[in-house]
């Protein structure tokens, strides 16, 4: 996936909707236009109401005049003001209507780049590598797909929206007052930045700040999920208050940093009023002393027509320094947001890589070593697996059984050696083709808030409920499904906490059975059951190996007398290999673990 560094990844959401913007930028340049040409109107209504001599009108005003005078008769006053009234509200209703067509073409532009935005996180997560997630909270990773992609359409998309309308108002309305009047306006104009200093200087940082505040409230959610999934060990061993002074804490950092937040926020713009105001006051001394001056240029009229123009630019840079502010706040959660989707994938296909379906011969491991953090998890490791045949993998939590098997579908890489099927290195394999070879049963059952159905035929299209209710059958759960009031179609509610851990376990086994693939991986999938529940999953097993090649981590090795070879594994190496009369004949390591069950 391509990288985006320093937040370009927003730069190019946005280059796929460059004509949108461009269409906007137009209707946001007319609607100026028409709204400075309603203002321009006043000198010439504070003319004839006042009855001043309108042969001293300026150059604009006397255009709009002569515009008005071919559709009306302005020899009567009546008749100008009406004229004039008229011509004022269809300025106003084009400025409104060119506005909404600006905001009508930004409206996708923003719904669809917050959904590519989530799109691509949702995308990159699925992708990287499972090591990836052992570093990072889950947390973190959660609050910056739902809340960081929600910070950054309220804060630097709206920003995106106000930095194409405020800056091109505010550069308008000057042209404006320098056509009127440029040696106030190079005052006004001097006098600006200034005011801009005073107010940015207070959004420097908000970044900052805002950082902070996503890694707590990541924080936040990773005990919230924390808490959920341990829950039953909370009440039972009344944790009750060592959980809620630990989220209380958690939650009173992530408080204390967002008040900072919010009233660096909130000051921003009534600060920028302030200073609007105070400028406002300061041109109506200069500028009325400058109008008393008996060669000035500036009329009475024009000068009340340039304060109201000068006051139109007092909310958009209220507007401009509030997009500033939080353009700042959302450039933490795009750096967020960045770093997932510049995380190293590890696990990289080949350009051209090599499908693959099925094997014809073994798959072997040759001088494999893994480490994770520079800890070292398996050292040398050499194994086959005849085409057919059941291997298992036994020895103490903690040995690298898992972790082996996790190298064969490429969850992870080997630092050293490799992993083959028929003599070729499977990382030049296609990955989807290599883990579709692959059904795994885990101690560890995932099962989603869907129906059974589904959850079955997970990630498998247009299946059958012939092939779904054999793969039932198969597992030994049809009965039971059968028992439920809605059968197949039950939804099973969040990870399937409403069903046993045997029945857990037999719909997974299902879904491996649905999948036939030609090996099967098979990780303590009786460990922790009662002894009715291991009979059932256990005779499933046993029907779902025949004919397949499976690699079976044991966690009873009374399981596993029948297979081919046993590799008895410690401490991240390979200490025994043989069939089970084999090692019981060494009076080793093997011999000493099956002697410590039976005890």
């Amino acid at each position: 996936m391509k990288k985006f560094p320093d937040g370009n990844f927003m730069s190019f959401l946005l280059s796929q909707y460059w004509y949108k913007l461009i269409v906007v930028f137009i209707f946001n340049i007319l609607a100026v236009a028409f709204s400075i040409l309603s203002l321009l109107l006043i000198e010439p209504f504070v003319a004839v109401l006042f009855g001043m001599d309108l042969s001293r009108l300026s150059v604009l005003g006397s255009f709009m005049m002569n515009i008005l005078s071919s559709f009306i008769d302005l020899q009567e006053a009546s008749h100008q003001v009406s004229g004039l009234v008229i011509l004022a509200v269809l300025f106003f209703f084009l400025k409104n209507f060119f506005t909404f067509m600006a905001q009508w073409f930004m409206a996708p532009v923003r719904s669809d780049v917050v959904r590519n935005m989530r799109n691509a996180l949702f995308d990159k997560i699925l992708i990287l590598p499972l090591s990836y997630f052992n570093d990072q909270r889950k947390g973190d990773v959660i609050s910056c797909a739902v809340n960081d992609t929600h910070e950054i359409e309220y804060t630097i998309l709206t920003a995106l929206k106000q930095f194409l309308t405020e800056p091109l108002t505010i550069v308008m309305y000057m042209i404006a007052l320098f056509w009127i009047s440029p040696r106030l306006s190079l005052f006004v104009l001097l006098l600006l930045p200034v005011a801009g200093y005073v107010i940015s200087s207070i959004s420097r940082s908000l970044r900052h700040n805002a950082k902070h505040s996503k890694e707590y409230l990541g924080g936040l959610l990773s005990h919230v999920e924390e808490t959920l999934s341990g829950l039953r060990i909370i009440k039972a061993f009344n944790a009750f208050r060592h959980a809620e002074k630990a989220f209380e804490e958690s939650n009173e950092r992530y408080t204390k940093i967002q008040r900072t937040i919010y009233r660096k926020v909130d000051l921003a713009s009534p600060l920028s009023e302030v200073m609007g105001i105070t400028l406002v006051m300061i041109i109506l001394v200069f500028g009325g002393m400058s109008v008393m001056r008996p060669d000035s240029t500036l009329t009475p009229e024009l000068f009340i027509t340039y304060i109201a123009l000068f006051t139109q630019i007092i909310n958009p840079s209220k507007n401009f320094s509030t997009a500033f502010s939080n353009y700042r706040r959302g450039l933490s959660a795009m750096d967020r947001m960045c770093e997932i989707l510049n995380a190293d994938e590890l696990i990289l296909e080949e350009n051209d890589a090599l499908s693959v379906h099925d094997f014809e011969r073994e798959l072997k491991i040759d001088h494999l070593f893994f480490s994770y953090d520079q800890q070292e998890i398996l050292h040398d490791i050499n194994l086959t697996v005849p085409k057919g045949s059941l291997v298992a993998l036994v020895g103490p939590s903690g040995a690298g059984k898992s972790t082996l098997v996790d190298l064969l579908p490429r969850f992870y890489d080997p630092s050293e050696g490799f992993v083959s099927i028929d003599g070729i290195d499977i990382r030049r394999y296609k990955i989807d083709d290599l883990r579709a070879l692959f059904a795994v049963v885990s101690q560890d059952v995932v099962l989603f808030n869907d129906s059974i159905a589904n959850n079955i035929s997970f990630g498998m299209d247009n299946v059958s409920k012939e092939r779904i209710i054999e793969a039932a059958k198969t597992a030994n759960i049809y009965d039971f499904i059968c028992s439920l009031p809605n059968g197949f179609e039950t939804n099973i509610g969040d990870r399937g906490l409403n069903l046993s851990g045997g029945q857990r376990q037999r719909l997974s086994i299902a879904r491996a059975v649905l999948r036939n693939a030609p090996v099967l991986l098979l990780d303590e999938a009786t460990s922790a059951m009662d002894t009715e529940s291991e009979r059932l999953v256990q005779d499933a097993l046993d029907k779902m190996i025949k004919h397949r090649t499976a690699i079976v981590i044991a966690h009873r090795l009374s399981t596993i007398r029948n297979a081919d070879k046993i590799y008895v594994m410690e401490e991240g190496r390979v200490v025994e290999q043989g069939n089970h009369e084999a090692l019981m004949a060494l009076n080793g390591r093997y011999a000493e673990l099956v002697q410590i069950q039976n005890s």
